[in-house]
Protein backbone atom coordinates (compact mmCIF):
# COMPACT_ATOMS: atom_id res chain seq x y z
CA UNK A 1 0.00 0.00 0.00
CA UNK A 2 1.33 3.42 -0.94
CA UNK A 3 0.03 6.68 0.51
CA UNK A 4 1.29 10.23 0.59
CA UNK A 5 0.71 13.34 2.68
CA UNK A 6 1.74 16.97 2.59
CA UNK A 7 3.22 18.19 5.87
CA UNK A 8 2.51 21.87 6.43
CA UNK A 9 4.97 23.28 8.92
CA UNK A 10 2.70 26.06 10.18
CA UNK A 11 -0.25 23.81 11.04
CA UNK A 12 -1.24 23.06 14.63
CA UNK A 13 -3.29 19.89 15.04
CA UNK A 14 -4.73 18.84 18.40
CA UNK A 15 -2.71 15.93 19.77
CA UNK A 16 -2.61 15.09 23.48
CA UNK A 17 0.64 13.15 23.64
CA UNK A 18 0.67 12.21 27.32
CA UNK A 19 2.54 8.96 26.68
CA UNK A 20 4.84 9.36 29.69
CA UNK A 21 2.29 10.24 32.39
CA UNK A 22 1.95 6.78 33.94
CA UNK A 23 2.96 3.14 33.47
CA UNK A 24 1.66 0.02 35.16
CA UNK A 25 3.32 -2.59 37.32
CA UNK A 26 2.38 -5.77 39.13
CA UNK A 27 1.83 -5.64 42.86
CA UNK A 28 3.91 -3.06 44.69
CA UNK A 29 5.87 -5.61 46.73
CA UNK A 30 7.66 -6.75 43.57
CA UNK A 31 9.65 -3.49 43.68
CA UNK A 32 11.80 -5.14 46.36
CA UNK A 33 13.28 -7.46 43.72
CA UNK A 34 16.59 -6.74 41.99
CA UNK A 35 15.47 -7.73 38.47
CA UNK A 36 12.31 -5.64 38.79
CA UNK A 37 14.31 -2.54 39.64
CA UNK A 38 16.85 -3.19 36.89
CA UNK A 39 14.03 -3.28 34.34
CA UNK A 40 12.40 -0.16 35.76
CA UNK A 41 15.72 1.69 35.72
CA UNK A 42 16.20 0.84 32.02
CA UNK A 43 12.67 2.01 31.23
CA UNK A 44 13.19 5.25 33.14
CA UNK A 45 16.57 5.93 31.56
CA UNK A 46 15.25 5.57 28.01
CA UNK A 47 11.59 6.64 28.29
CA UNK A 48 11.04 8.28 31.67
CA UNK A 49 7.51 7.92 33.03
CA UNK A 50 6.18 10.33 35.65
CA UNK A 51 3.98 7.91 37.64
CA UNK A 52 3.67 4.18 38.29
CA UNK A 53 0.47 2.36 39.25
CA UNK A 54 0.12 -1.14 40.65
CA UNK A 55 -1.99 -3.36 42.88
CA UNK A 56 -1.41 -4.56 46.40
CA UNK A 57 -0.55 -1.47 48.45
CA UNK A 58 -2.45 -2.93 51.41
CA UNK A 59 -2.00 -6.63 50.63
CA UNK A 60 -0.34 -8.73 53.29
CA UNK A 61 3.04 -9.00 51.53
CA UNK A 62 3.48 -5.25 52.14
CA UNK A 63 2.78 -5.93 55.84
CA UNK A 64 1.32 -2.49 56.64
CA UNK A 65 -1.78 -3.40 58.69
CA UNK A 66 -1.48 -5.34 61.96
CA UNK A 67 -3.72 -6.16 64.93
CA UNK A 68 -2.67 -7.43 68.34
CA UNK A 69 -4.16 -7.87 71.82
CA UNK A 70 -2.81 -5.75 74.65
CA UNK A 71 -2.42 -6.76 78.30
CA UNK A 72 -6.15 -6.15 78.82
CA UNK A 73 -7.03 -8.48 75.95
CA UNK A 74 -8.21 -5.54 73.85
CA UNK A 75 -7.53 -5.50 70.10
CA UNK A 76 -5.15 -2.74 69.07
CA UNK A 77 -4.08 -1.57 65.62
CA UNK A 78 -0.54 -0.82 64.51
CA UNK A 79 1.07 -0.06 61.16
CA UNK A 80 4.39 -1.18 59.72
CA UNK A 81 5.80 0.97 56.91
CA UNK A 82 9.14 -0.81 56.51
CA UNK A 83 8.43 -2.27 53.06
CA UNK A 84 6.44 0.77 51.95
CA UNK A 85 9.49 2.97 52.60
CA UNK A 86 11.75 0.60 50.66
CA UNK A 87 9.37 0.49 47.69
CA UNK A 88 8.84 4.24 47.59
CA UNK A 89 12.56 4.94 47.98
CA UNK A 90 13.21 2.60 45.06
CA UNK A 91 10.69 4.49 42.95
CA UNK A 92 12.15 7.86 43.88
CA UNK A 93 15.65 6.65 43.03
CA UNK A 94 14.64 6.20 39.37
CA UNK A 95 12.59 9.38 39.15
CA UNK A 96 9.06 7.97 39.24
CA UNK A 97 6.17 8.73 41.59
CA UNK A 98 3.21 6.54 42.52
CA UNK A 99 -0.26 6.78 41.09
CA UNK A 100 -1.71 5.29 44.25
CA UNK A 101 -4.29 2.53 43.95
CA UNK A 102 -6.09 1.79 47.24
CA UNK A 103 -6.28 -1.99 47.54
CA UNK A 104 -6.40 -4.80 48.22
CA UNK A 105 -7.80 -5.60 51.68
CA UNK A 106 -5.49 -6.67 54.53
CA UNK A 107 -6.59 -10.14 55.66
CA UNK A 108 -7.21 -9.03 59.25
CA UNK A 109 -9.36 -6.12 58.10
CA UNK A 110 -11.28 -8.09 55.46
CA UNK A 111 -14.90 -9.13 55.77
CA UNK A 112 -14.38 -12.36 53.82
CA UNK A 113 -11.90 -14.90 52.50
CA UNK A 114 -12.15 -14.23 48.74
CA UNK A 115 -8.77 -13.66 47.08
CA UNK A 116 -7.43 -13.23 43.57
CA UNK A 117 -4.19 -14.18 41.85
CA UNK A 118 -1.28 -16.41 42.73
CA UNK A 119 -0.34 -13.99 45.51
CA UNK A 120 -3.86 -14.02 47.05
CA UNK A 121 -4.91 -10.39 47.19
CA UNK A 122 -8.07 -10.15 49.31
CA UNK A 123 -10.95 -8.62 47.35
CA UNK A 124 -13.68 -8.28 49.96
CA UNK A 125 -14.95 -5.07 51.59
CA UNK A 126 -13.54 -4.06 54.98
CA UNK A 127 -15.30 -5.42 58.04
CA UNK A 128 -15.08 -1.92 59.51
CA UNK A 129 -15.04 1.19 57.31
CA UNK A 130 -13.69 3.30 60.14
CA UNK A 131 -10.59 1.10 60.38
CA UNK A 132 -10.24 1.20 56.58
CA UNK A 133 -10.26 4.99 56.63
CA UNK A 134 -7.77 5.03 59.50
CA UNK A 135 -5.46 2.83 57.41
CA UNK A 136 -5.67 5.16 54.41
CA UNK A 137 -5.07 8.27 56.51
CA UNK A 138 -2.20 6.70 58.44
CA UNK A 139 -0.50 5.57 55.20
CA UNK A 140 -0.87 8.90 53.42
CA UNK A 141 0.18 10.79 56.54
CA UNK A 142 3.30 8.64 56.80
CA UNK A 143 4.17 9.35 53.17
CA UNK A 144 3.58 13.07 53.69
CA UNK A 145 5.89 13.05 56.68
CA UNK A 146 8.59 11.20 54.76
CA UNK A 147 8.43 12.89 51.35
CA UNK A 148 6.75 16.20 52.17
CA UNK A 149 3.11 17.27 52.15
CA UNK A 150 3.41 19.46 49.06
CA UNK A 151 4.95 16.55 47.15
CA UNK A 152 2.64 13.71 48.19
CA UNK A 153 -0.59 15.61 47.50
CA UNK A 154 0.48 15.65 43.83
CA UNK A 155 0.30 11.83 43.72
CA UNK A 156 -3.11 10.82 42.26
CA UNK A 157 -5.19 8.40 44.35
CA UNK A 158 -7.53 5.83 42.79
CA UNK A 159 -10.02 3.88 44.89
CA UNK A 160 -9.75 0.12 44.20
CA UNK A 161 -9.39 -1.79 40.92
CA UNK A 162 -12.10 -3.10 38.57
CA UNK A 163 -14.92 -3.37 41.11
CA UNK A 164 -17.32 -4.33 38.30
CA UNK A 165 -15.64 -7.75 38.13
CA UNK A 166 -16.57 -10.32 40.81
CA UNK A 167 -12.96 -11.51 41.04
CA UNK A 168 -11.71 -8.06 42.01
CA UNK A 169 -14.63 -7.06 44.25
CA UNK A 170 -16.90 -9.58 45.97
CA UNK A 171 -20.01 -10.20 43.85
CA UNK A 172 -19.13 -7.12 41.75
CA UNK A 173 -21.39 -5.30 44.21
CA UNK A 174 -21.21 -1.75 42.89
CA UNK A 175 -23.45 -0.37 45.64
CA UNK A 176 -20.95 -1.65 48.19
CA UNK A 177 -18.12 -0.20 46.10
CA UNK A 178 -19.83 3.18 46.25
CA UNK A 179 -19.78 2.93 50.06
CA UNK A 180 -16.05 2.18 49.91
CA UNK A 181 -15.49 5.08 47.52
CA UNK A 182 -17.40 7.63 49.59
CA UNK A 183 -15.67 6.69 52.83
CA UNK A 184 -12.25 6.71 51.14
CA UNK A 185 -12.83 9.96 49.26
CA UNK A 186 -14.02 11.85 52.33
CA UNK A 187 -11.20 10.54 54.52
CA UNK A 188 -8.54 11.62 52.04
CA UNK A 189 -10.06 15.05 51.44
CA UNK A 190 -10.37 15.60 55.19
CA UNK A 191 -6.67 14.83 55.56
CA UNK A 192 -5.76 17.32 52.81
CA UNK A 193 -8.23 18.61 50.25
CA UNK A 194 -5.41 19.08 47.76
CA UNK A 195 -5.25 15.33 47.14
CA UNK A 196 -6.64 14.36 43.73
CA UNK A 197 -8.94 11.36 44.11
CA UNK A 198 -10.78 9.35 41.46
CA UNK A 199 -12.35 6.10 40.33
CA UNK A 200 -14.10 3.77 39.53
CA UNK A 201 -11.32 1.96 37.58
CA UNK A 202 -13.85 -0.21 35.75
CA UNK A 203 -12.88 -2.59 32.99
CA UNK A 204 -14.79 -3.10 29.75
CA UNK A 205 -17.53 -5.40 31.09
CA UNK A 206 -20.86 -3.56 30.92
CA UNK A 207 -18.80 -0.41 31.11
CA UNK A 208 -21.58 1.95 29.97
CA UNK A 209 -23.87 0.67 32.72
CA UNK A 210 -21.27 0.95 35.46
CA UNK A 211 -19.87 4.28 34.32
CA UNK A 212 -23.39 5.71 34.36
CA UNK A 213 -24.03 4.25 37.83
CA UNK A 214 -20.83 5.81 39.14
CA UNK A 215 -21.60 9.21 37.66
CA UNK A 216 -25.13 9.08 39.09
CA UNK A 217 -23.72 8.21 42.49
CA UNK A 218 -21.09 10.95 42.74
CA UNK A 219 -23.55 13.52 41.37
CA UNK A 220 -26.21 12.55 43.89
CA UNK A 221 -23.69 12.63 46.75
CA UNK A 222 -22.09 15.88 45.59
CA UNK A 223 -18.61 14.35 45.58
CA UNK A 224 -16.25 16.63 43.68
CA UNK A 225 -14.24 13.80 42.17
CA UNK A 226 -11.00 15.03 40.58
CA UNK A 227 -10.84 12.55 37.73
CA UNK A 228 -12.60 9.49 36.31
CA UNK A 229 -10.75 6.23 35.60
CA UNK A 230 -11.33 3.17 33.49
CA UNK A 231 -9.34 0.43 31.76
CA UNK A 232 -8.99 -0.43 28.08
CA UNK A 233 -8.06 -3.76 26.49
CA UNK A 234 -8.40 -4.40 22.79
CA UNK A 235 -8.78 -8.11 22.12
CA UNK A 236 -11.39 -10.80 21.94
CA UNK A 237 -11.56 -13.50 24.68
CA UNK A 238 -8.51 -15.78 24.41
CA UNK A 239 -8.29 -19.37 23.26
CA UNK A 240 -6.18 -21.24 25.80
CA UNK A 241 -3.60 -23.92 25.08
CA UNK A 242 -1.19 -25.11 27.74
CA UNK A 243 0.26 -22.10 29.54
CA UNK A 244 -0.87 -19.62 26.87
CA UNK A 245 -3.86 -17.67 25.62
CA UNK A 246 -4.11 -16.76 21.93
CA UNK A 247 -6.18 -13.71 21.03
CA UNK A 248 -7.63 -11.80 18.10
CA UNK A 249 -7.16 -8.03 18.09
CA UNK A 250 -10.15 -5.73 17.73
CA UNK A 251 -10.11 -3.17 14.91
CA UNK A 252 -8.77 0.15 16.20
CA UNK A 253 -11.88 2.29 15.68
CA UNK A 254 -14.10 -0.40 17.19
CA UNK A 255 -11.93 -0.53 20.29
CA UNK A 256 -11.95 3.26 20.62
CA UNK A 257 -15.75 3.35 20.61
CA UNK A 258 -15.81 2.20 24.24
CA UNK A 259 -13.68 5.19 25.24
CA UNK A 260 -15.88 7.53 23.23
CA UNK A 261 -18.90 6.15 25.08
CA UNK A 262 -17.29 6.79 28.47
CA UNK A 263 -16.31 10.31 27.42
CA UNK A 264 -19.88 10.96 26.27
CA UNK A 265 -21.34 9.67 29.57
CA UNK A 266 -19.00 11.80 31.68
CA UNK A 267 -19.67 14.91 29.62
CA UNK A 268 -23.44 14.41 29.90
CA UNK A 269 -23.20 15.47 33.57
CA UNK A 270 -22.83 19.27 33.67
CA UNK A 271 -20.68 19.15 36.82
CA UNK A 272 -18.20 16.87 35.08
CA UNK A 273 -18.25 18.02 31.48
CA UNK A 274 -14.64 18.01 30.32
CA UNK A 275 -13.42 16.28 33.48
CA UNK A 276 -10.19 14.35 33.19
CA UNK A 277 -10.53 10.69 32.23
CA UNK A 278 -7.45 8.58 32.95
CA UNK A 279 -7.00 5.12 31.44
CA UNK A 280 -5.14 3.56 34.34
CA UNK A 281 -4.57 0.28 32.47
CA UNK A 282 -4.40 -0.49 28.78
CA UNK A 283 -2.89 -3.16 26.59
CA UNK A 284 -3.91 -5.43 23.73
CA UNK A 285 -4.76 -8.60 25.71
CA UNK A 286 -5.94 -8.58 29.33
CA UNK A 287 -4.09 -11.78 30.28
CA UNK A 288 -0.38 -12.00 31.26
CA UNK A 289 0.28 -15.06 29.09
CA UNK A 290 -0.76 -13.82 25.63
CA UNK A 291 2.13 -14.38 23.18
CA UNK A 292 1.03 -11.36 21.13
CA UNK A 293 2.55 -9.10 23.82
CA UNK A 294 6.06 -10.14 22.76
CA UNK A 295 5.59 -9.37 19.06
CA UNK A 296 6.18 -6.58 16.58
CA UNK A 297 2.47 -6.72 15.83
CA UNK A 298 1.79 -5.64 19.41
CA UNK A 299 4.23 -2.73 19.01
CA UNK A 300 2.61 -1.41 15.83
CA UNK A 301 -0.91 -1.79 17.20
CA UNK A 302 0.09 -0.06 20.44
CA UNK A 303 1.56 2.81 18.40
CA UNK A 304 -1.76 3.22 16.61
CA UNK A 305 -3.44 3.42 20.03
CA UNK A 306 -0.93 5.97 21.30
CA UNK A 307 -1.85 8.16 18.36
CA UNK A 308 -5.52 8.18 19.38
CA UNK A 309 -5.98 7.62 23.13
CA UNK A 310 -5.41 11.27 23.93
CA UNK A 311 -8.55 12.20 21.98
CA UNK A 312 -10.71 11.15 24.93
CA UNK A 313 -8.32 10.71 27.83
CA UNK A 314 -5.95 12.82 29.88
CA UNK A 315 -3.55 9.90 30.26
CA UNK A 316 -3.18 6.22 29.39
CA UNK A 317 -1.06 3.84 31.41
CA UNK A 318 0.40 0.75 29.71
CA UNK A 319 -0.02 -2.41 31.73
CA UNK A 320 2.92 -3.05 32.40
CA UNK A 321 6.51 -1.81 32.14
CA UNK A 322 8.14 -5.22 32.81
CA UNK A 323 7.62 -8.97 33.09
CA UNK A 324 8.35 -9.43 36.80
CA UNK A 325 4.69 -10.17 37.31
CA UNK A 326 2.93 -13.00 39.13
CA UNK A 327 -0.84 -12.80 38.74
CA UNK A 328 -0.98 -16.34 37.33
CA UNK A 329 2.26 -17.50 38.91
CA UNK A 330 5.93 -17.17 38.03
CA UNK A 331 6.41 -17.52 34.24
CA UNK A 332 8.30 -20.51 32.90
CA UNK A 333 10.23 -18.81 30.07
CA UNK A 334 11.69 -15.38 29.24
CA UNK A 335 9.17 -14.95 26.39
CA UNK A 336 5.80 -16.02 27.74
CA UNK A 337 3.40 -13.32 26.57
CA UNK A 338 3.84 -11.19 29.66
CA UNK A 339 2.29 -7.73 29.79
CA UNK A 340 5.64 -5.97 29.99
CA UNK A 341 7.34 -3.84 27.37
CA UNK A 342 10.54 -5.42 28.70
CA UNK A 343 11.16 -9.17 29.04
CA UNK A 344 13.05 -10.60 31.98
CA UNK A 345 16.84 -10.21 31.82
CA UNK A 346 16.22 -6.63 30.63
CA UNK A 347 15.43 -7.55 27.03
CA UNK A 348 13.44 -4.85 25.26
CA UNK A 349 10.37 -6.05 23.42
CA UNK A 350 9.39 -4.14 20.25
CA UNK A 351 6.56 -2.40 22.17
CA UNK A 352 9.21 -0.65 24.28
CA UNK A 353 10.01 1.46 21.24
CA UNK A 354 6.41 2.49 20.62
CA UNK A 355 6.64 4.38 23.91
CA UNK A 356 10.18 5.62 23.39
CA UNK A 357 9.34 6.95 19.92
CA UNK A 358 6.19 8.75 21.08
CA UNK A 359 8.13 10.24 24.00
CA UNK A 360 10.54 11.67 21.41
CA UNK A 361 7.66 13.42 19.60
CA UNK A 362 8.07 17.01 20.79
CA UNK A 363 6.79 20.29 19.43
CA UNK A 364 3.50 21.03 17.66
CA UNK A 365 1.60 18.32 15.82
CA UNK A 366 1.45 19.15 12.10
CA UNK A 367 0.16 15.82 10.71
CA UNK A 368 -2.05 13.18 12.32
CA UNK A 369 -3.14 10.21 10.22
CA UNK A 370 -4.07 6.56 10.80
CA UNK A 371 -0.50 5.47 10.08
CA UNK A 372 1.66 8.37 11.22
CA UNK A 373 2.06 11.33 13.55
CA UNK A 374 4.40 14.21 12.68
CA UNK A 375 5.40 17.09 14.96
CA UNK A 376 7.54 20.15 14.31
CA UNK A 377 9.91 21.36 17.00
CA UNK A 378 11.63 24.54 15.83
CA UNK A 379 13.16 23.73 12.43
CA UNK A 380 13.03 19.98 13.06
CA UNK A 381 10.31 17.55 11.99
CA UNK A 382 9.86 14.44 14.13
CA UNK A 383 7.53 11.60 13.24
CA UNK A 384 6.37 8.10 14.08
CA UNK A 385 5.11 5.83 11.30
CA UNK A 386 3.38 2.52 12.02
CA UNK A 387 2.10 -0.28 9.80
CA UNK A 388 -0.52 -1.74 12.12
CA UNK A 389 -2.72 -4.74 11.28
CA UNK A 390 -5.06 -6.90 13.35
CA UNK A 391 -4.16 -9.88 11.14
CA UNK A 392 -1.12 -10.73 9.06
CA UNK A 393 -1.51 -9.79 5.39
CA UNK A 394 2.10 -9.43 4.27
CA UNK A 395 1.39 -5.91 3.02
CA UNK A 396 4.12 -3.30 3.27
CA UNK A 397 3.42 0.42 3.66
CA UNK A 398 5.16 3.00 1.50
CA UNK A 399 4.62 6.44 2.95
CA UNK A 400 5.59 9.50 0.92
CA UNK A 401 5.84 12.75 2.85
CA UNK A 402 6.35 16.23 1.42
CA UNK A 403 7.51 18.80 3.96
CA UNK A 404 7.54 22.58 3.87
CA UNK A 405 11.21 23.52 3.67
CA UNK A 406 13.16 26.77 3.85
CA UNK A 407 16.68 25.30 3.75
CA UNK A 408 18.61 23.74 0.86
CA UNK A 409 19.57 20.47 2.50
CA UNK A 410 18.11 18.31 5.26
CA UNK A 411 19.44 15.45 7.34
CA UNK A 412 17.04 12.49 7.66
CA UNK A 413 17.79 9.99 10.43
CA UNK A 414 15.38 7.08 10.92
CA UNK A 415 15.12 4.32 13.51
CA UNK A 416 13.41 1.15 12.30
CA UNK A 417 11.73 -1.49 14.44
CA UNK A 418 10.21 -4.42 12.57
CA UNK A 419 10.37 -8.20 12.36
CA UNK A 420 13.70 -8.05 10.51
CA UNK A 421 15.51 -5.36 12.48
CA UNK A 422 14.37 -5.60 16.11
CA UNK A 423 12.81 -8.93 16.99
CA UNK A 424 14.31 -10.72 20.00
CA UNK A 425 11.38 -13.17 20.01
CA UNK A 426 12.51 -14.51 16.62
CA UNK A 427 16.08 -14.95 17.86
CA UNK A 428 14.90 -16.72 21.01
CA UNK A 429 12.90 -19.11 18.82
CA UNK A 430 16.02 -19.74 16.68
CA UNK A 431 17.93 -20.55 19.89
CA UNK A 432 15.44 -23.35 20.57
CA UNK A 433 13.22 -21.40 22.98
CA UNK A 434 15.40 -21.96 26.06
CA UNK A 435 13.59 -21.49 29.36
CA UNK A 436 16.84 -20.56 31.12
CA UNK A 437 19.17 -18.17 29.33
CA UNK A 438 22.95 -18.30 29.68
CA UNK A 439 25.05 -15.15 29.57
CA UNK A 440 25.85 -15.43 25.87
CA UNK A 441 22.19 -15.89 24.95
CA UNK A 442 21.28 -12.83 27.01
CA UNK A 443 24.02 -10.82 25.29
CA UNK A 444 22.76 -11.82 21.84
CA UNK A 445 19.12 -11.14 22.70
CA UNK A 446 19.99 -7.68 24.02
CA UNK A 447 21.98 -7.11 20.85
CA UNK A 448 18.89 -7.99 18.79
CA UNK A 449 16.50 -5.71 20.68
CA UNK A 450 17.76 -2.44 19.16
CA UNK A 451 16.35 -0.48 16.21
CA UNK A 452 18.19 -0.25 12.91
CA UNK A 453 19.35 3.35 12.37
CA UNK A 454 19.64 4.67 8.80
CA UNK A 455 20.41 8.14 7.43
CA UNK A 456 20.27 10.24 4.28
CA UNK A 457 20.89 13.80 3.09
CA UNK A 458 17.94 15.26 1.15
CA UNK A 459 17.83 18.35 -1.06
CA UNK A 460 14.83 20.66 -1.16
CA UNK A 461 13.21 22.04 -4.29
CA UNK A 462 10.71 24.89 -4.64
CA UNK A 463 10.32 25.15 -0.87
CA UNK A 464 9.62 21.44 -0.40
CA UNK A 465 11.62 18.39 0.67
CA UNK A 466 10.36 14.89 -0.01
CA UNK A 467 11.03 11.70 1.92
CA UNK A 468 9.78 8.18 1.32
CA UNK A 469 9.56 5.45 3.97
CA UNK A 470 9.10 1.73 3.32
CA UNK A 471 7.59 0.18 6.43
CA UNK A 472 7.30 -3.58 6.74
CA UNK A 473 4.19 -5.17 8.13
CA UNK A 474 3.98 -4.58 11.90
CA UNK A 475 6.82 -2.09 11.54
CA UNK A 476 7.56 1.15 13.41
CA UNK A 477 9.73 4.01 12.21
CA UNK A 478 10.82 7.10 14.09
CA UNK A 479 12.38 9.82 11.94
CA UNK A 480 13.96 13.20 12.48
CA UNK A 481 14.30 15.62 9.57
CA UNK A 482 16.28 18.78 10.24
CA UNK A 483 18.33 21.35 8.35
CA UNK A 484 21.73 19.97 7.41
CA UNK A 485 25.07 21.70 7.65
CA UNK A 486 28.52 20.17 7.82
CA UNK A 487 31.59 21.64 9.56
CA UNK A 488 34.49 19.36 8.65
CA UNK A 489 37.81 19.32 10.40
CA UNK A 490 40.75 20.81 8.49
CA UNK A 491 41.65 18.44 5.66
CA UNK A 492 38.78 16.01 6.21
CA UNK A 493 36.96 15.06 2.99
CA UNK A 494 34.10 12.61 3.57
CA UNK A 495 33.53 11.93 -0.13
CA UNK A 496 37.19 11.07 -0.56
CA UNK A 497 37.02 8.81 2.50
CA UNK A 498 34.12 6.71 1.23
CA UNK A 499 35.44 6.55 -2.35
Amino acid sequence: MQVGYKVEGNKKIEFNNNVDYCVGTGRMGLALQKEYMEQLKEVQNEIGFKHIRGHGLFSDDMAIYHEYKDENDEIKIEYNFTYLDLVMDNYMSVGIKPFIELGFMPKKLASGEQTIFYWKGNTTPPRDYGLWCDLIVATLSHLMGRYGKDEVVTWPVEVWNEPNLPGFWKDADMEEYFVLFEYSFNAIKKLDERFRVGGPAICGVQDEKYMTMFMDFITKKGLKVDFITRHHYTSEPPEFKGHYGYIELVELNESLNTLNDSRRIIDSYPEYKGAQMHITEFNTSYIPNAPVHDTNQNAAYTASLLGRLGETSESYSYWTFGDIFEEMGVPYTPFHGGFGMMANRCIRKPTFYAFKFFKMLTGDCVLKEDNCIVCKDGDTYKGVIFNSRTKRTGEKLTLDLEFDADKNEYSLISQIVDEDTCNPLKLWHAMGEPSSLDDEQVRLLRQSDKPLTVSDILSSKDGKVKASFDVNEFGLVFFELKPYSVKPDRGYDYNRVIS
